[in-house]
């Protein structure tokens, strides 16, 4: 017996939702990097140091961490459209106020705005995937949610470093401020694809706790908590790959400039490629933990190797290739992993909270590779990298042993 084909109306409304949660989570990747492509020319006008520069980042990511708390339990109240139509305001404003920057102290402004914006995405775009796609298709949105980002992180140097070269910094910021409001307008068009009931929450029983009490009752979930481990540490080993670990390898292979900047694209390239994959594998929830372990296994080994041994300079950016495939692999059952310990009642707060951890690491981690950079331990800081990515596969599992300790019958 062949199985019922799927309604052609289905397979339209899934599209529009994917495609368009895609489209602004890739103007909020864009947003992380408005400045960080633009520190030289940023270093001069304003007579600052890279420290400086750097705090606006510790900024951005500090405020983006609080506000992803808290705007889960608003997508939660008051539902995931308002809010993002919000966040992708925000960003535009905040690229519009670093156009028109006149002091270091302006830039540090816009970045609490462009904080705040940045951390409304994961609460708004988990809650319309999980409650609007259908269940077959949760994976290929995953996948599609996390290659969006990766390519939003790929468009920024891409677009504001030609632009500044040619024209200037200023006009850089301004071309990224009409970006984010030309997706807020594409976005306001197809809103009826992002329109969701607000999910009621089930009616307490005479001796449950109602008000503040009942809706923090998901923080004593324990597989929330340890899902926001593995963000946390997840983070951190992104950030490493992102800003360090280019560099370590070059000296430690000595890769010359050109090629070891190249390994970054590489990466995210083939980790873009490794979602797609990780789509089809993430069809199945029951072995998402699986995946990620053995995915984030392989990126482990993969450091460990450009880590330990010595390489050719060529067989770094295939390294970086390979490690991000293994990444890009786990990024969609990473995803299915927060959703199955995920309450349908609070899916903003849950994954306010959770994802909140991508902030934190992203805060903490760089300080301490980044000392590490500067007293030459390019070796330990690979070390570092393959030592994370062991500590996920070890999180990843832990999941699925106290969700199903939880589910236990006492």
């Amino acid at each position: 017996m062949s199985s019922s084909p799927v309604p052609a109306d289905s397979l339209r409304r899934d599209a529009a939702v994917i495609g368009l949660v895609g489209l602004a989570h890739g103007v909020s990747h864009f947003s992380q990097l408005l400045l960080a492509p633009l520190f030289p020319w940023l270093k001069d006008v304003f007579g600052v140091g890279y420290a400086e520069l750097g705090f606006l980042l510790t900024i951005f990511f500090v405020v983006s961490c609080v506000v992803q708390t808290l705007s889960g339990f608003l997508v939660d109240r008051y539902g995931p459209r308002p809010v993002l139509f919000g966040g992708l305001a925000l960003l535009g404003v905040a690229a519009l106020g670093y156009a028109g920057a006149h002091s270091y102290w302006v830039l540090a402004l816009f970045s609490v705005v462009a904080g705040v914006g940045n951390g409304v995405f994961h609460p708004v775009d988990y809650s319309l995937i999980n409650r609007k796609v259908a269940k077959q298709r949760l994976g290929h949105a995953y996948s599609v949610h996390g290659i969006s980002g990766s390519l939003g992180w790929a468009l920024a140097p891409a677009l504001l470093v030609p632009i500044t070269v040619a024209v200037s910094w200023r006009a850089a910021l301004l071309c990224a401020a009409v970006l984010a409001f030309v997706v807020l307008a594409l976005l306001w068009v197809g809103r009826d694809a992002l329109d969701m009931e607000v999910a009621s929450a089930p009616k307490p029983s005479a001796s449950a706790t109602t008000g503040p009490e009942s809706a923090l009752a998901f923080l004593r979930i324990p597989a929330v908590w340890v899902c926001f481990a593995f963000f946390f540490f997840y983070a951190g080993a992104l950030s490493i790959v992102q800003a360090f670990a280019p560099q370590a390898a070059g000296h430690l292979h000595d890769v010359p400039t050109q090629l070891a900047a190249m390994c970054l694209t590489v990466y995210m390239v083939c980790s873009a490629g490794g979602m797609l994959a990780g789509g089809f594998l993430a069809r199945d929830p029951e072995r998402c933990e699986r995946v990620v372990g053995a995915a984030f296994g392989v990126a482990a080994l993969i450091a460990l190797v450009v880590g330990a041994l010595e390489l050719p300079a060529l067989a770094v950016p295939v390294a970086f290739g390979a490690m991000g495939l293994a990444a890009g692999i786990a990024g969609p059952s990473r995803d299915l992993l927060v959703k199955r310990s995920t309450p349908d009642n609070a899916t903003g707060r849950v994954y306010g909270v959770v994802y909140s951890g991508l902030d934190i690491g992203q805060a903490v981690v760089p300080l301490i590779v980044g000392t590490m950079m500067d007293h030459g331990a390019y070796r330990g800081v690979w070390l570092v990298l393959a030592a994370l990515q062991g500590v996920l596969i070890v999180t990843a599992l832990n999941v699925r042993h106290v969700r199903r300790a939880a589910l236990a019958p006492a």
